[in-house]
Formats: C-alpha cells, structure tokens, sequence
C-alpha cells in the first residue's frame, strides 16, 4: 500500500509540475535583449521579475533570494499568440488527407493527437491559441482546453470555437453516392432560424467563439479581383452575428474572396480570417469598426506548392493577390493578427514561419511579432493579461537566441517558454 500511495503522489507531482501549477517562488530572468512589445525596439540586459505567476516588475536588478535564470544570450518577448489553429488536423493539403481523418480515425485517436499538437505549440514559444474548429471532432477542443486548465496535459491557454458552420452542399465530406451517409467537417446549417439555433447550441457546448465559412469555389477575373460563391445568405449571417453578439460571444468568419468578405463584414464578423482578396471599401468599413484581418500567408503558400503541382494554378495567383491585399490593409489602418492555420499543415512544421511571410509582405519584425502578441491579444479580449511584458501581466515570456528584430526568421528557434510563471522550455 505505502508503494501504490508513493508513486500516486509521484505521478500527481508530475502531473502538476506539466501542467503548470502557479509556483510560489520569486524568479528573476536576466535578459541579454527585452522587446517588451509597447516599443518597437529592445532594451538591453533588462531583468523581468516573476511572483506568483504573474510579472511583478521589469528593471535592472534581481531581488535577493529570486531563482535566477540566466537568458543573458537571448532576446525576451511576451509569450506569442496563433489566433487561428485546428489542433484536431493534422494536415488536409489534399481530399484525401481530410477524408482519411474524417473516416478512418476515430474522434477519440484525433483527441489524443491533438493533445500532442497542443504540447509542440507551447514548445514552438506559442503559449495562448485561438483554435477555430474541429473539422468533424465535435466538441473534443473543449475537452483539450478543460484537460489544459485543470492540469492534466501541457498545452497554451486556449479559446475554442468547436464545430463551425457552412450550408449544405458546400464543406466536405463532398462527392459520395447520395444514398452513402458521411459525417461533415462542420454543422451544417440552413436559415436564420436553425443558425440562431446552432449558435445557442454550440455556445451551450462551450464554444467560445462561433465560426462561419462564407464563401468557397475561388476563381481569379480577368481584372485580377478573387470572386467566390458565397454561402450563407446575409440575412443567415446577420443572424448568426446578432445571436452570437447576443450572447456576449464573438464570430470569425472564413472569407477568401470578394463577396464572402463583404458579406461577412456587412454582418458585422469580428475577424476575417485568410481574406486573400478585400475590396477597398471593406477594407475602409473593418478598419472603421475595428473588425480584426487574420491573413495566414503561410498555409496559402504551402497549399500553393502542392496545388499548382496538381493542375491548380489558381492558388499561385491568389498569393500574389493575397500580398496586394495585406499592404492595402496596412495602409488602411486594418488591425492585422497573427494566425497560421496549423493544422492546415502538418504541426511538425513550425507555424512561427508565418513571420517571415508577413515580412515578406511588407511588415517590419517588430510589426510581425506586435501582430502575434499586442494585437492578437487584443483579439482575444486578453489584452490586460497578456500581449506585453510589464507588471501585472500573466507571466507568459518566450526567448530566442538572437536578435529578432534584424532577422525574424529567429522567431522559428524559441528555446525558453514560460507560461503563467512556469518554465516549460530551458535553453
């Protein structure tokens, strides 16, 4: 009985020392460059302060008796932020990829390797998501966001959005004999009424944001504007919007294209995500009301490669239409955050690759980096929290070994993460 009760209280240390229990002890880390995130230049051989999980103060000096980890070859930043993840995909480049996973593994093996997706995406440096959707797990996100806050697997904080929707006939599992019943990647939904309906009913479920796919079969015209085929009718999204809003939650809406992104924007969405194409005046309208651009440049760029390898060259077009948008975004004043898609791709792939497209396309790194800590804490509401280093925040700091801002491409070699106080990651 003693060894059954000795190693009971061994695996629960263990389990706690995961998992991230709020630690007790002062830790002071001795930072070689701090790039705080409230100015677009690093400070040096600044020292940030640690108590209880939070950030008590940022100066030069450690207090005696503080736990002193030594980061003095490194550049600190606020811990980064993905605001648009699928932790239950491991990659859908292709149908076939997507109906493997939807038909061949169960919702309860794609739980279990999600739970590994969530641990890489803390050790890539990312310690909050935004994961928009489960493509055909149900609600299984919900139940990895509450094994997370409770203790039992590492993994960031995370916001959930569980089964989103589309209308019928427009998201896979598509192309099967009418009589051969398959599951879909989403909640199918028709008519404002069963929308509203759907958004009570994944809400109730724990969903914390609702999502939408607007628009789908892309075409590039001959005056290089990106058309689509919208999906759902204004009046549906309107009234999913309205529901949702109702019920103190947010929407994202999937909108690539001309008349998704309109019509999402005219319902009053609160983020775009992708947008390769924005007309102008909708540009004007998000930037006016704040709605948030979330472009993940680098699963476009991915997709591309195996796409026109197949005889689709269309998606090679629509990065080039895709880079023309982001700079008119910028100039429009656009709050532009800091998504990936992961998931979209393999999670062995480092979404933190998604800075060196957003400067590529025009951004400074010290934009690049604000767009996954400042600004997509903003879009998660978090912004008290998180986002920047000062006292106060959540101890959420991450470290690389380099400068960052001279070269964002060191974003991909995080080698010190810290979440709410807890060292996860040492170089």
């Amino acid at each position: 009985m003693h060894r059954v009760a000795w190693i009971l209280s061994l695996l629960m240390a263990t389990i706690s020392s995961l998992a991230g229990q709020t630690p007790s002890k002062v830790i002071a880390m001795r930072c070689g460059s701090l790039f705080d995130g409230r100015a677009d230049t690093s400070r040096k051989n600044m020292v940030i302060v640690v108590d209880g999980g939070k950030i008590k103060e940022v100066g030069a000096s450690a207090p005696a008796g503080a736990e002193v980890i030594d980061l003095s070859r490194e550049t600190c930043l606020a811990g980064l932020i993905d605001t648009h993840t699928h932790i239950l995909l491991q990659g859908d480049i292709t149908a076939a990829d997507y109906d493997d996973q939807l038909l061949k593994q169960s919702p309860e093996y794609r739980t279990i390797l999600a739970t590994v997706n969530v641990r890489r995406a803390l050790e890539y440096g990312f310690t909050s998501l935004r994961d928009l959707e489960t493509e055909g797990a149900g609600y299984a996100d919900v139940d990895v966001k509450t094994a997370i806050n409770t203790g039992v697997i590492p993994g960031p904080r995370m916001q959930v959005a569980t089964r989103a929707m589309d209308v019928t006939g427009a998201y896979p599992l598509t192309g099967y004999a009418p009589n051969v019943p398959v599951p879909h990647g989403v909640q199918v939904v028709d008519g404002a009424d069963n929308a509203r309906q759907a958004v009570r009913e994944q809400i109730s479920h724990g969903a914390d944001w609702i999502k939408v796919y607007s628009d789908r079969s892309y075409r590039v015209l001959e005056d290089g504007v990106l058309d689509d085929i919208p999906t759902f009718t204004l009046d549906e999204l309107r009234a999913i919007v309205d529901e949702a809003h109702r019920e103190r939650h947010k929407v994202a809406s999937h909108a690539m294209a001309l008349h998704g992104v309109h019509n999402s924007v005219e319902a009053g969405v609160d983020t775009i995500e992708h947008g390769n194409y924005i007309a102008e005046e909708d540009l004007k309208t998000m930037a006016s009301r704040g709605i948030f651009y979330v472009p993940t440049i680098y699963v476009g760029e991915y997709v591309a490669q195996r796409r026109a390898a197949e005889g689709a060259p269309v998606w090679v077009k629509m990065i080039q239409i895709h880079e023309d948008t982001f700079r008119r975004a910028m100039k429009a004043g656009v709050k532009i955050a800091f998504g990936t898609d992961a998931g979209g791709f393999d999670w062995k792939v480092n979404p933190a690759k998604e800075f060196s497209s957003m400067v590529t396309f025009g951004m400074t790194p010290a934009q690049a980096i604000r767009s996954a800590t400042v600004t997509a804490a903003e879009l998660m509401g978090m912004q008290d929290s998180l986002g920047t280093i000062e006292a106060g925040k959540l101890a959420d700091i991450v470290a690389v070994p380099g400068d960052p801002l001279a070269d964002v491409a060191v974003m991909e070699k995080v080698d010190f993460v810290m979440k709410g106080g807890v060292v996860f990651k040492k170089p």
